[in-house]
């Protein structure tokens, strides 16, 4: 049986990438040789992806697998029918390899085991594609979030997913809540696959800006959200980006955090042509939200404000058109004294603190005091630090 499943292994067109995986590579070379060293290869990189179901593990990269199949879905271009046969014929093999179990395999000694279950391969690729704007494919389907890196090749950049990212959501943002729905009512609107507006988040530091779009990004990945981050020294690759995620189904907002410029700065003129009036094209699946502690972005020098009044003019003008290149402003200024013990109170609740309201208040003005003003990430600061105390009393 292996050595028949192994060459119709060796056939495949569509699932061909496959090998490239180091725990399908070893099971296909365990068809191959069939013997203890390859056997003990295999399982010992399918349990270090912390997993000993072999089944799933197969089906998952198969379902995310980049492919010709997944490239004419993403175009709307029909599949030649060539191709249909070879998709149908390689997904019931590797159904058919999904359900191998140690007993298939006849070498003598201790066998560690892996377990299986019942899929049907073919229907649930099929689903798949049907649904590929809600989970995408390759790393799209397995991170929400992602970083774009130089490099020194075309396109100059890649994307790199970030394994880890920030896990806020909803729930753990307290206060703000008309600029929040401000946002999410954009962002729904891109979901709807509508042209949906850039967005600059902008106002004073702490307030909770980044932690919205973090929180965007995670609540909707299920309905086919991803996060890229940019810095602003990669805003001159928008262009090419944006060329490169026209034609996915998802739908991505580009995160600028922190943005600012000095005057004649490169990357101020990138930005600016794409937010408005580049020969680039957004598409509507994609959406640039960016977060500053400044309205207008363009930090203002004294030297700026002299000369004549034409060129003072200009001046200001052209620092204002950056800002208002984007289709909506969201301002977050710092809470005032009864939404800065909300939130206080709040984090408290989440966190579990066991602390009298009054004391909490109290310490609450103190801290803010010692952090230049209230803000909501002095809030969390608190009540990070309280809560460690309460953890490890002295």
């Amino acid at each position: 049986m292996s050595l028949r499943v192994l060459s119709d292994v060796q056939s495949f067109t569509v699932f061909k990438a496959l090998d490239k995986d180091k725990v399908i590579h070893n099971f296909y070379r365990l068809l191959l040789k069939e013997d203890m060293e390859s056997y003990s290869d295999f399982v010992s990189s399918l349990y270090k992806t912390g997993t000993d179901d072999w089944t799933q593990y197969l089906c998952d990269k198969v379902m995310s697998l980049e492919n010709c199949i997944v490239k004419n879905t993403c175009e709307k271009k029909d599949i030649p029918h060539s191709i249909q046969e070879a998709l149908s014929f390689e997904l019931g093999i590797l159904q058919e390899l999904s359900q191998m179990v140690p007993d298939d395999f006849k070498m003598k000694g201790f066998k560690a085991s892996w377990v299986t279950h019942s899929v049907n391969f073919e229907s649930e690729y099929y689903d798949r594609l049907s649904h590929i704007e809600q989970f995408g494919f390759g790393d799209y389907a397995r991170f929400t979030t992602f970083r774009l890196e130089l490099t020194g090749q075309e396109p100059g950049f890649v994307l790199k997913p970030v394994e880890y990212p920030d896990p806020i959501c909803f729930s753990d943002l307290i206060g703000y809540d008309l600029q929040r729905q401000q946002v999410i009512a954009n962002t729904e609107i891109l979901l709807k696959g509508r042209l949906a507006s850039n967005v600059l988040l902008y106002g004073d530091a702490g307030t909770g800006k980044s932690a919205t779009v973090k929180a965007i990004a995670n609540e909707f990945s299920n309905r086919g959200l991803r996060l890229i981050e940019l810095g602003k020294k990669e805003l001159h690759l928008l262009p090419k980006l944006l060329d490169l995620l026209a034609k996915n189904p998802l739908k991505f907002i580009l995160f600028i955090d922190d943005l600012s410029f000095q005057e004649n700065d490169d990357d101020f003129s990138a930005l600016k042509a794409v937010l408005e009036g580049s020969v680039s094209v957004r598409s509507n699946n994609t959406v640039i939200y960016a977060t500053s502690n400044r309205r207008h972005i363009v930090k203002e020098t004294f030297q700026a404000r002299e000369g004549d009044e034409i060129h003072r003019n200009d001046t200001m003008q052209e620092t204002i058109s950056l800002s208002e290149r984007f289709g909506m402003k969201v301002y977050y200024e710092k809470p005032k004294k009864d939404l800065y013990q909300e939130i206080v109170f709040g984090l408290a609740d989440q966190y579990g603190l066991n602390i009298d309201r009054e004391i909490l208040a109290l310490k609450a003005e103190q801290f803010a005091l010692r952090k230049a003003g209230r803000s909501a990430r002095a809030a969390r600061q608190l009540i990070e630090q309280l809560s460690a105390q309460e953890e490890n009393p002295r």
